[in-house]
């Protein structure tokens, strides 16, 4: 009985001491689905954090849901290329959980990227249950795309909305 009391203790001792964003020094890194129209994969970001409320990181996502796409007169086309189904950004977030106050455990980041694809936006939630770990949730959107012609739904993976869920890691 005493042993479950000290881990029970301890264990929200722990919670007490979870912080989504710690400022400059902090580091973060998150793993997650990706989902968008015609294709779901995988997503990985890693942040890090240059003052009390700003950060700078390193995003990417592949695309492990697409076997086939359809080409503008509705035939499908073979299987969506590499560099297709994967996207690279380098991103910059306005951590804003200190700024609204919810909780010391709960922190929002609007921020912007720009990628191999386009140049957009992306709000974002995580909530840090632990000091080590949390859940995330991102909405991403293109603000202006590099090709600027009628693109082939290939060309629109990682071109239109999308939303990553997923796991965040202090590291």
């Amino acid at each position: 009985m005493k042993t479950l009391v000290t881990l029970l203790l301890f264990f929200f001792i722990q919670l007490t001491f979870a912080q989504a964003y710690s400022g400059k020094g902090d580091v973060k890194f998150q793993v997650g689905a990706n989902f968008q129209n015609n294709g779901t994969g995988i997503m990985g970001s890693l942040d890090f954090g240059l003052g009390e409320n700003i950060s700078v990181g390193i995003a990417s996502a592949y695309l492990l849901g697409v076997d086939k796409v359809r080409d503008l007169d509705g035939n499908e086309e073979p299987f969506a290329d590499f560099e297709d189904r994967f996207d690279l950004r380098a991103r910059f977030n306005a951590n804003l959980g200190n700024v609204i106050n919810v909780d010391e455990n709960f922190d929002v980041y609007p921020g912007l990227y720009i990628s191999m694809k386009n140049f957009g936006g992306h709000l974002g939630a995580r909530y840090f249950f632990t000091s080590g770990f949390g859940v995330f949730t991102e909405f991403s959107v293109p603000f202006a795309k590099y090709n600027t012609d009628t693109l082939t739904p290939a060309e629109k993976l990682h071109n239109q909305f999308s939303v990553n869920l997923g796991a965040s890691f202090n590291i």
